[in-house]
């Protein structure tokens, strides 16, 4: 059976049955930090706490994804096949700004304060057969081919 698996250890959990991101709040100042870190990097505080993230904000700003990104994001891809697509900062109320693809929307399509919810994105196989998944972001109520939930 294939089980999903995050592109990098410590990103994502499905202990609550849904994936979230694994954040870290320092216990000194309460900053939210993505990914989660031992330290703080606003106070420089070493007592952090690791927290599972929010799954819905909203699109804090947004760009296109013009170039095949450098290993270890590129994927199989080739700089031939390549299409641009969207990328964002989605910011979790009361925690923190995520950037992340953003699928399931077109360009033209995307609007600042937009609802958006987490989801994953297949990456790649791996040699288990495992689905290695990237964290992204769709609008609210997009279901996972694109349909209104």
């Amino acid at each position: 059976m294939t089980r999903q698996v995050a592109i990098a250890e410590g990103l994502l959990s499905w202990a609550s049955g849904e994936a979230r991101l694994i954040g870290s709040r320092c216990e000194t100042c309460g900053v939210v930090v993505f990914p989660s870190q031992r330290g703080c990097p606003a106070c420089t505080g070493e007592e952090t706490e690791v927290i599972e993230l929010g799954t819905r904000g909203t699109l804090w700003t947004f760009t296109t994804q013009g170039f095949l990104p450098k290993w270890p994001y590129a994927g199989p891809g080739t700089d031939e096949a390549f299409e641009p697509y969207a990328v964002g900062y989605v910011e979790l109320p009361g925690q923190v700004r995520v950037e992340a693809r953003l699928v399931e929307v077109e360009v033209d399509d995307l609007h600042i304060g937009m609802d958006m919810e987490l989801c994953v994105v297949p990456f790649i196989t791996d040699d288990g057969g495992d689905e290695v998944v990237v964290p992204a972001f769709r609008p609210s109520g997009a279901s996972v081919d694109g349909a209104s939930a």
